[in-house]
């Protein structure tokens, strides 16, 4: 399980934004809505994934 206190210390690597969790996808999306990451065993893989791309 993802340790949501975590969110304070995490930013979006790419735009510097902050991260907003997706408790039901499992993923850190941030805050401009255009990267997302998945969280696996608990532990956020911060590799961008655009989502503008799709």
């Amino acid at each position: 399980m993802f340790n949501v206190d975590m969110l304070s210390l995490l930013v979006c690597p790419v735009s510097q934004l902050t991260l907003r969790y997706d408790a039901e996808r499992q993923l850190l999306i941030s805050e401009d809505g255009q990267y997302e990451y998945p969280i696996i065993n608990g532990i956020p893989v911060l590799l961008p994934h655009n989502m503008m791309e799709e």
